[in-house]
Parts: C-alpha cells; structure tokens; sequence
C-alpha cells in the first residue's frame, strides 16, 4: 500500500470518509425505525430506503476502499506506539471488510424472502439468490448481530481513539481527518 509523505488526507479521502459516517447514521436511524422484517412484512417506505441505503454504502465504501489503495494514507505521526498504529490498521480493515460484507447480508436475506429492491425507486436491483433458496435463511439474523455488535463497536473505538488524540495526546491525527483543517 502506498504511502503519501503529506501529513493530511487528500480531499477525496476525507469527503468519503464523512459521507460514509452521515450513511451509516441514516442507515442505522432507518434500521432501528422500520419494521421487523418477518414472514409477510411488506415492502414499506423505510424498507426500501433502507435496501436502497444498503447498497449506496456498498458502492461508496468500494469507491473508498480502491481510493486508499490507490492514493495511500498519510504516514503515522512520530511516537505514536506500535501496537496503536497496527490496532488502527486492524480497525480500519475490519470496517471496510464489514461496511461491504453486512449490506451483502441484507441483500442476501431480501432476496431470500422475495423482496423486491430498487435503488431509490430508479433502478430494479436484481436478487442474489432465490426466494427461499436452501442455505441461506441465517443471513438476516447474522445481518442485524454483526450490524449492531461488530460494526458499532468499531465504529465506537474509531470515535473513541481520534478524540483519544485529540484530547489527551493533543497530536494531529483527527485533524488530518477533518475537512477544512
């Protein structure tokens, strides 16, 4: 991976970085807010922006993904422990990894049960499995459980090690981050 020698992130960097936090927001608003999806849910208003939603955050964190292999990552700040620096790789791969993997899962579950997906009413989104195809019932559940007890958790300690910096390391990580810095 490469490597840039600038201390910030590049504009492009930073504007997918924040657009994916404000989707998540939204997608997780939208998750707690709708139905249960259950045997005969019907396709509700927040279903579907929530499907829709779903497959945004695939697009976007792919986009953003092939951004930093392609333009790289700032180089950590001088002494910044090791074990931090290779605990913040850890983090930031498994968010990227489950940001693709757990919209995949959703998509999945929909199609299993035969719900019909639209990008933003626009485009038809084709299934990626049978309805009630053999195999593949878990993948609601294992939707909602790593959404909420994988994806928060890291979320939360991405959150939780920037103001760490900020505010008692007093160093620039988080403000390599910000837009406008």
């Amino acid at each position: 991976m490469v490597t840039t020698t600038q201390g910030r992130y590049t504009r492009t960097a930073i504007g997918l970085h924040w657009l994916i936090l404000a989707l998540l927001v939204a997608q997780y608003a939208i998750g707690w807010a709708m139905p249960h999806i259950g045997r005969n849910t019907p396709v509700t208003t927040l279903i579907s922006l929530h499907f829709s939603l779903g497959v945004l955050i695939i697009g976007v964190i792919i986009v953003r993904l092939a951004w930093r292999i392609t333009h790289g990552v700032p180089a950590h700040e001088a002494g910044i422990p090791p074990w931090q620096v290779h605990l913040a790789h850890v983090v930031h791969w498994l968010l990227y990894l489950l940001l693709i993997v757990v919209p995949f899962l959703g998509w999945i579950n929909a199609s299993y049960r035969g719900m019909p997906i639209t990008f933003f009413g626009l485009v038809d989104v084709p299934p990626l499995v049978g309805t009630h195809a053999a195999g593949w019932s878990w993948t609601g559940d294992v939707h909602t459980l790593v959404a909420e007890y994988a994806i928060l958790p890291l979320v939360a300690l991405h959150v939780a090690a920037a103001l760490y910096h900020h505010f008692i390391r007093h160093d620039h990580v988080l403000g390599r981050m910000l837009p406008g810095v």
